[in-house]
């Protein structure tokens, strides 16, 4: 009689040890997790430190800023090139169906008449002056077709050069876009970054931080209303307290127009009239003034005359930063009015508070 052996029990107490030993691993591998993270962990910051790392990072901002500006700027032109193509397309296109059409009505016309060669028809017609006339009649008509021929084949010609030019304009507008995606992610990227660290802070130590970010100093804590213009007229008037000229009735309309913006918020990509950024604003006040100037920092410092720091007047251009990434409206006294930074409204600051990297006069 076969014998069968019994399974063995699985003991509980070996059972409950590897539960034990499971346990304690992951726990020790959640440990040395947690170690790990909080040894990889930024210091903590002194507000020193986090205003110079912030500032960094709305300085990189605003470089992001203005090449997405630059990219906009493109674009815009590129898509008003096309709507303008777009229509001389049409147009061209009307006028090619014309010829079309006059040379359907040529055909017409000669097949009514009778291809017949013209010895043979001399031979048939009645009379040669009823055979002379019509053979007049005949070449006319091949002389309009052959002239319509190549005006047809010119307006082609100008039809397709046209189309080329619009897939050109089209190219260009899709890699400003495809630009204008990118520098929109990045600009982001840097003030989710400098927004991360000031909260990080306390509120006394964001207070300490934003210090500088005040939207009225100087002159304008002395009366100047961030929502009231200074009221200026002609050449030689006063920017603001009476003691510094403008050189002329436009840089003192720009001006005026720089006082009536204080306290409005910094956006960056804005242009007015209820936020900007740094160029957004001295494009907006010297249009004001009747002055077209161009979107960006880098485009502006070279619109009108290069001055050096010591000529600087009101209504300037100053520009900062090796890489003339900010520029504000100079109002004399060594001061200016910019778009700093998100949270820094349209204020009054010194030009020192930042590297100095030229100047340029609009008119």
């Amino acid at each position: 009689m076969a014998s069968h052996a019994r399974p063995k029990q699985r003991s509980s107490t070996g059972s409950a040890a590897a539960r034990t030993a499971a346990t304690i691993a992951i726990a020790g591998a959640a440990s040395a997790t947690m170690f790990t993270e909080a040894s990889s962990a930024e210091p903590r910051l002194t507000p020193a430190q986090a205003q110079a790392r912030v500032d960094r990072l709305y300085e990189e901002a605003e470089t992001a800023t203005e090449a997405y500006n630059g990219a906009q700027e493109r674009a815009d032109t590129a898509r008003a090139a096309i709507e303008h193509l777009q229509d001389e397309q049409a147009r061209k296109t009307g006028r090619v169906n014309a010829t079309r059409d006059r040379l359907g009505t040529i055909a017409a016309a000669q097949y009514r008449s009778g291809g017949i060669d013209p010895t043979v028809q001399l031979a048939l017609d009645s009379t040669p002056a009823e055979y002379l006339e019509r053979a007049q009649f005949i070449d006319q008509l091949g002389n309009r077709a052959s002239a319509a021929l190549r005006t047809l084949a010119a307006q082609r010609r100008e039809l397709t050069q046209v189309r080329h030019e619009a897939d050109a304009e089209l190219a260009t507008l899709r890699g400003a876009q495809d630009e204008l995606r990118t520098h929109k992610r990045t600009v982001e990227d840097k003030l989710k970054a400098a927004q991360q660290i000031l909260d990080r802070l306390t509120a006394a130590e964001r207070a300490a931080v934003g210090a500088s970010t005040s939207p009225l100093t100087s002159r304008a804590a002395r009366g100047v209303s961030g929502g009231g213009r200074t009221a200026l007229s002609g050449s030689g008037s006063s920017t603001a307290d009476g003691d510094v000229p403008a050189p002329s009735a436009r840089a003192a309309q720009a001006v005026s127009f720089a006082y009536g913006a204080l306290g409005l918020p910094y956006v960056w990509g804005a242009t007015g009239p209820s936020s900007y950024d740094c160029s957004g604003l001295t494009q907006a006040a010297w249009r004001s003034a009747g002055v077209s100037l161009p979107r960006t920092t880098y485009t502006q410092i070279n619109a009108g005359t290069r001055v050096s720091r010591s000529q600087l007047q009101p209504g300037d251009l100053v520009f900062f930063y090796s890489g003339i990434s900010h520029v504000g409206l100079y109002i004399g006294n060594g001061q200016m009015i910019h778009a700093p930074h998100p949270g820094a409204p349209v204020r009054i600051a010194p030009i020192d508070e930042m590297p100095f990297a030229g100047a340029a006069r609009p008119a």
